[in-house]
């Protein structure tokens, strides 16, 4: 299934990139994260994490472009007292307020749109797959958690030279509750980072 999805991406970058007027250019970053996963079985508060990766600007114009991304991307959250009442049989005994680590190999594409030189809003859609299996929530070592996720991501970056300054917003599309559907959880996550365009 990761192939069938990993096989297009890579021919479209490679279309695009060589068909981009514009410009090319490739970078790292890395940041903090901000996270939350909705749901009754979690604690509501944001908590922390962190993100690290690559960067590509493809330029088609000097208003438009592409900024597809490669990022490991952490989630953590906290398992709630409802998680034993929402699964009784399913509860392990040092499941409640268990700190949940979730490790994602995160891959946003998104527009970008620049506002002048300095400014660029940029927004897309990001796929998740998740890399740790987090199987020690559950009583009989069940998958708790989904192997993928689907986000949105939004937010404007600062472009200093060979310098980016960025704060974005990823909303979570899918149901990452592998257990059931009794109780949605779905991500959403603030970034804040800074980037270095080789």
């Amino acid at each position: 299934m990761k192939k069938l999805f990993f096989a297009p991406l890579l021919f479209l970058t490679i279309s695009i990139v060589t068909n981009a007027q514009g410009g090319f250019r490739l970078g790292i970053k890395g940041g903090l994260n901000l996270n939350q996963v909705n749901g009754q079985s979690f604690n509501s508060a944001f908590t922390y994490g962190y993100h690290l990766g690559g960067f590509a600007e493809i330029d088609f114009t000097k208003k438009l472009g592409l900024q597809p991304e490669v990022l490991w991307n952490q989630t953590t959250t906290q398992v709630s007292a409802s998680f034993s009442t929402i699964y009784p049989t399913l509860t392990n005994p040092n499941t409640l307020n268990q700190n949940v680590t979730l490790n994602y190999l995160s891959i946003p594409l998104m527009f970008r749109y620049n506002l002048g030189e300095m400014f660029s809003l940029l927004a897309g859609p990001q796929i998740g797959i998740l890399m740790n299996k987090n199987q020690n929530l559950l009583q009989n070592g069940q998958k708790a958690f989904s192997d993928g996720d689907f986000s949105m991501v939004a937010g404007l970056q600062i472009n200093l030279k060979t310098i980016r300054l960025y704060g974005r917003y990823n909303i979570g599309l899918k149901n990452i509750n592998q257990i059931d559907q009794q109780d949605k959880w779905t991500s959403q996550q603030i970034q804040l980072g800074v980037g270095l365009k080789l």
